[in-house]
Parts: structure tokens; sequence; C-alpha cells
């Protein structure tokens, strides 16, 4: 049986699990040429939404322990065996460094932060702008819920007003508790981090097996694809849903986002039952339009045979097999 290995540090920087380039290929001059003179609808010509979330239906739980409601990108409130986990909360406007320039939310967060349920987890895969947002963040230091998240983001929040003993940082391979009869173990995605030009892959990043007492599913998080998504299945699959992210990809840094064929190839090889396609839709982040992702996909999983769950954003939509709400036509 395989094992995780834990991640390793050269000096300052933690290294991927297979040689993986973060080098633009091609260059920055042509990808800025790209982008100038790009005809895909990147954004969306007419204005998606807006979505809204009933904060009533989390009164109830579902009859199957899993549901899922997609905030957009990689946000997901998670209701897993009686327990809440929020992953990557993005809430603001742009996922930049500035609140005046960057890429921009085409549609608000389908619930505002105040009128979330009490929640058991928040978990941060790593320290990126789409995926760790200072606002956001400032918000929910004023609560309780314990933070789970990749080694080194502890010390980026803690700097943003969250309790140190609410923290707690994972390695590869670790494994906490989220309560009762629900697992949080960390392992491996090949990406990179940093939220500057000077500190670059100083934190780790993650993907996350959660566990509970009847469902067992993956967090994909970022990643590109890499064999060792075969050794996650082996050791901690068969899992009932794969959330595996399908937009940002581009020819130009293959290694580091998979796109809807590799997003695919991974969820086969974690021997997941449901596929969720997350980190698309939600921000122009790539050269593709932005509805091609999910066009894609459709088409690989008819042709591989994966069961696909596409709700709409802000809909907790229960986890029971094949859903797809076309929200986006």
């Amino acid at each position: 049986m395989p094992q995780i290995e834990k991640a390793r540090k050269e000096g300052k920087v933690f290294q991927n699990p297979v040689f993986t380039s973060q080098k633009l290929k091609g260059g920055m001059l042509r990808l800025l040429w790209q982008n100038m003179t790009s005809k895909e609808e990147r954004v969306p010509r007419v204005p998606l939404g807006p979505f809204k979330t009933d904060p009533a239906i989390y009164k109830t739980p579902p009859p199957s322990g899993l549901r899922i409601t997609w905030m957009g990108h990689s946000s997901l409130l998670i209701e897993i065996d009686g327990k809440r986990i929020l992953t990557d909360p993005v809430w603001g406007d742009r996922a930049s460094f500035s609140s005046f320039i960057g890429p921009k939310r085409f549609f608000p967060a389908p619930l505002p932060l105040g009128d979330l349920p009490p929640l058991d987890a928040i978990l941060l895969s790593h320290d990126h702008y789409d995926h760790l947002d200072h606002p956001t963040i400032k918000q929910l230091a004023h609560t309780t819920t314990p933070v789970f998240c990749s080694l080194g983001v502890g010390d980026i929040i803690e700097k943003w007003g969250v309790q140190k003993n609410r923290i707690t940082e994972l390695n590869w391979g670790d494994t906490a508790s989220i309560g009762a009869d629900c697992t949080l173990t960390a392992t491996p995605s090949r990406h990179f981090s940093g939220r500057s030009l000077t500190n670059r892959n100083q934190t780790l990043w993650s993907s996350f097996v959660i566990k509970g007492s009847r469902n067992n599913i993956f967090f994909g998080a970022d990643s590109g694809w890499f064999p060792g998504f075969k050794d996650i299945g082996d050791i901690y699959g068969p899992f009932d849903l794969t959330m595996l992210e399908i937009g940002a990809y581009g020819e130009g840094w293959p290694d580091i986002h998979m796109g809807p064929d590799h997003a695919t190839n991974a969820h086969m090889a974690l021997r997941g039952k449901v596929m969720m396609p997350i980190h698309w839709g939600t921000f122009n982040l790539a050269l593709h339009a932005w509805r091609e992702p999910v066009e894609l996909l459709l088409e690989l999983a008819r042709q591989k045979n994966i069961t696909l769950f596409l709700p709409e954003p802000g809909q907790p939509t229960t986890v029971t097999g094949a859903f797809n709400s076309n929200w986006w036509q």
C-alpha cells in the first residue's frame, strides 16, 4: 500500500510531489498579447444571477447526510453527516490584492457571511487570492469556528485577527478531527503558493479528504495532474463525491491546473463515484471562454461514463447521484 509523503522543503520553499514548471510557457509578452487579442467570451456578456440562498433550508439536515451549497469558484458550504464545513471562502468582489483592480466576481456571493448557519470548520487549501480572501477572513475572525489550513497559512490569518488557538495547520498526510465522527486529512496537490513576488512557495498547498460517519469526499482545491491522485484513491478512497477544479487552465501553465480532461482522469484515479466541478464560472482567470470548462466536461463525462453533480450557485443541493441544473445556459 502506498504512503502519503510529507511535503518537503528546500530552504524556505515547499516542493511539489513531482517536478512542476511554474514558468509561463511562451513568456509574459505572449500572454499579454493573447489577453489583448482574445475574442473569447471570458466574462459573461449578460450578468449572471442574482443567485440567492434560503438559509432556512439548513434547519433540516439532508437525508443522505451530504449536501453542498456552491457559493462560486472553490467556496463551498459542505454539510456532511451532521457537520458543516466552509471551504476557501471568498466573498470579496475581486480575487486580488486590491479592491479596485484584478479579476472581479461574475455574481455576488449568494448568501451574506452573516447569514451562514453555525459552522464546525473552515478549510483553507492555500494562500492565493482566489482561495484566501482578506476581507472575508477578517469577518470570519470574529467567530469561534476552528480553522484548518495548510502549513504556513495559519501565520497569515493570525495576522488578520484569527486567534491562534482556533488554527490547526496540516502537512500532507496529517489528520485532524472535526468534532466526533468526522476526520480531515491533508493530501498532496500539484500547485504553488504566494501572495507576492517575494514569497513564492513559502506556504504549503493541499487537497483534503473529508470522512464522515456515512460519507467520504475529496476536496481537490487547486492542482495540476499528477500520479499521486491514484495513491490518494488507493489509500483513502473510494469517494462518494470528488470536488475537482476544471477552470483557469491554459497552454502556458499546464502543470498547475488540470482543465476538464485531466480533472476527469483525476476523478477516476481517485475512485470517485460522483464528480462536482469547482474553480470555474466565477472569475476570469484564463484565456478560455467562461462556459468552456463545463461544456467540455459534459462531453468528457459522457465519453468516460462519469456521473456529474452540477448544482446552481447558492442552492443547497443534496448529493444522491447525477444532477445537472444547467444554470449557465
